[in-house]
């Protein structure tokens, strides 16, 4: 990714404004064996306690790179049940990358939040009609045909 993706200047410019960055080659001990780190580049989401929420192994161009990282960001805040900071992030990849491989996952996960935020399922509803319109042949549609069943 050092030829292609972070050198991107908006790549550059994200990862300044939105994350800690931290590179550690993939033999560092302790934290390649605790990570349990076996190809690079493998990039984690941590938070601040060190918890993994999101991995993402092998090369991103960075249509793909920024997008993954929101999702990352995203699925951090979900996580630890910041539902405003996990759709505000998971809207970004939904809005501005919509043909990127996180996409699909950022609608699930966008769906499963606003639920879980207000305890409307119209919201997974929602989710599972996006899915289906727009990624049909995506794993999240998949795991969204329950919610088919809300009326």
């Amino acid at each position: 990714m050092d030829a292609v993706s972070y050198p991107d200047s908006k790549v550059t410019d994200f990862i300044l404004n939105n994350v800690i960055p931290l590179r550690v080659p993939f033999n560092a001990k302790p934290l390649a064996t605790d990570f349990n780190v076996k190809w690079t580049p493998t990039l984690i989401t941590v938070d601040w306690n060190g918890k993994e929420h999101h991995r993402t192994v092998g090369f991103l161009p960075p249509e793909e790179l920024i997008p993954s990282i929101l999702l990352g960001l995203a699925k951090t805040y979900y996580e630890l049940d910041q539902f405003p900071a996990a759709l505000q992030a998971l809207e970004k990849v939904i809005t501005e990358y919509p043909k990127s491989g996180p996409a699909s996952e950022a609608v699930f996960l966008r769906g499963v939040c606003g639920y879980k935020s207000t305890h409307d399922p119209k919201h997974l509803k929602q989710a599972y009609e996006k899915l289906i319109a727009e990624y049909k042949d995506s794993e999240w549609a998949k795991r969204a045909l329950p919610y088919r069943l809300i009326p």
